[in-house]
């Protein structure tokens, strides 16, 4: 059973990228048929909660939440719209091969104990400012020239001040104590981190890729 979400954000040498995507292709094989979530449906949803709150605070445990149904319902919906399929996941491990170690500038890595990073960001943002990310739902491979032309959509959805981005902090603390078990996340972290990376990206000539997983 997965129990760790993570989310990694890394810069990719440009050379890379297309060589990358070329493998992934001659790899892969036809997709297995199966439902999927009805992703239109479950965005116009998602919509209509946006405003809303969909956890509540217990009045005797400070700082910690209860996540509602329509919580469960929006981490089941982000989950569906993530491709795990098999030839996809050799793609998020042939690209993470190429993000620098840990501790450099062009890398960002959030883990977290049975909730999803990308997913408690998502929550955070909405669905609008979430469609304005690089790629779909938090995975994405660009090279220079798409990490140049993205980055401006990326800084107006992660670049937050005043009581928007104490929001957006309150709303990460409530889906990673309310769905997870990490109150001592990094929220601010999550929502410079990734941004971090991709100014990296754009100003040193690289690409970048953002992966969600779940070990």
């Amino acid at each position: 059973m997965s129990v760790t979400g993570v989310w990694v954000v890394g810069a990719v040498p440009d050379e890379k990228v297309g060589d990358l995507l070329r493998a992934a292709v001659q790899d892969s094989s036809p997709p297995p048929v199966s439902v999927h979530w009805d992703v239109p449906g479950g965005l116009a949803w998602w919509r209509g909660k946006a405003q809303e709150s969909l956890f509540s605070a217990p009045t005797t445990s400070p700082g910690s939440w209860s996540a509602d149904e329509d919580a469960f319902r929006l981490s089941a919906f982000l989950d569906a719209c993530r491709d795990d399929s098999e030839h996809v996941e050799a793609l998020r491990d042939a690209v993470m091969d190429q993000f620098p170690s840990d501790g450099e500038e062009g890398l960002f890595v959030a883990v977290a104990r049975k909730a999803s990073p990308f997913s408690a960001l998502a929550y955070a943002l909405g669905p609008d400012a979430v469609l304005r990310l690089p790629g779909w739902f938090g995975d994405f491979l660009l090279d220079a020239e798409q990490v140049r032309a993205q980055l401006p959509a990326a800084e107006e959805a992660l670049a937050l001040a005043g009581a928007q981005r104490r929001d957006a902090v309150e709303r990460i603390h409530a889906w990673m104590t309310g769905l997870g078990d990490d109150p001592d996340h990094h929220a601010d972290e999550l929502l410079d981190g990734p941004l971090r990376v991709v100014r990296h990206a754009a100003r040193t000539g690289q690409g970048a890729a953002g992966h969600v997983r779940w070990y």
